[in-house]
């Protein structure tokens, strides 16, 4: 999960840039993270029921709110729909009995190395 928590980071940073090819690329990234997390860990240690439940259950919606929001070009979608993200991550960590892993939103970029401005 920490390399969900690094495109978590990077997919605000694309947003806020309106860089939306970098942010759908990461939107992917995300996904992709989740898959292979119910695919390599399809239970989670004293969760009551199984990631390949949960994970889709919180994410599928925000995943698609991004898409659209994406899509649209709309950063104020877009910061709607990253925070409803932030808040299921949340909820499927309390859902898993890992409530101790809060998410929120970035506030500092330590990708120094990164120019998340969309090319021109």
């Amino acid at each position: 999960m920490s390399a969900t928590q690094m495109r978590h980071l990077k997919l605000w940073y694309a947003g806020q840039a309106r860089n939306w090819p970098l942010a759908g690329y990461e939107v992917d990234e995300l996904e992709e993270g989740f898959a292979d997390a119910v695919r390599f860990h399809p239970e989670h240690k004293h969760s009551p029921r199984p990631l390949t439940e949960l994970v889709p259950e919180f994410t599928a919606g925000p995943i698609a709110s991004l898409r659209a929001a994406i899509g649209r070009q709309s950063q104020a979608d877009f910061i709607a729909a990253h925070d409803a993200l932030t808040r299921a991550c949340n909820a499927c960590h309390v859902a898993t009995e890992f409530s101790f892993n809060v998410v929120v939103r970035p506030v500092s970029n330590p990708y120094s190395n990164q120019n998340f401005e969309a090319p021109r």
